[in-house]
């Protein structure tokens, strides 16, 4: 009886990050792609998602901060990233798909380091990758 509850109780745990994540298309729409080039502010390595945000620039000259979505942090790792992959102040250009709320917010397919081209793996939970 007490090993029941225990396991009860470990299993009731873990409820809240399972039902913290969310599938691809409860957030992001595949139907409404972005292509947006700006400079890097900050790259956040936390679970369950790496997020980084970018200003980029509008058309009246000012800039907007996006927000995109990557892949977990050990997933990144496992495919060749470190944390200085990408660092404040590098400029990227990001291939992404917006979130369905319309906000400045995308989960990222393609991110290119604009200094050297290289394209960097971003595990999108949208099933695609450059």
């Amino acid at each position: 009886m007490r090993s029941a509850l225990l396991a009860c109780l470990a299993a009731c745990s873990l409820m809240p990050a399972a039902l913290a994540h969310h599938s691809f298309s409860a957030e992001f729409d595949a139907n409404k792609p972005v292509m947006l080039t700006g400079t890097v502010t900050s790259v956040d390595w936390r679970n369950p998602h790496v997020w980084f945000y970018v200003d980029v620039k509008e058309d009246g000259g000012s800039a907007a901060n996006w927000g995109f979505e990557l892949a977990s942090p050990n997933l990144l790792l496992r495919n060749g990233w470190t944390p200085a992959s990408m660092k404040v102040g590098d400029v990227v250009k990001v291939d992404a798909y917006r979130a369905k709320s319309g906000s400045n917010l995308a989960n990222a397919y393609g991110v290119t380091l604009t200094a050297t081209g290289k394209t960097l793996f971003t595990g999108s939970s949208s099933g695609k990758d450059l």
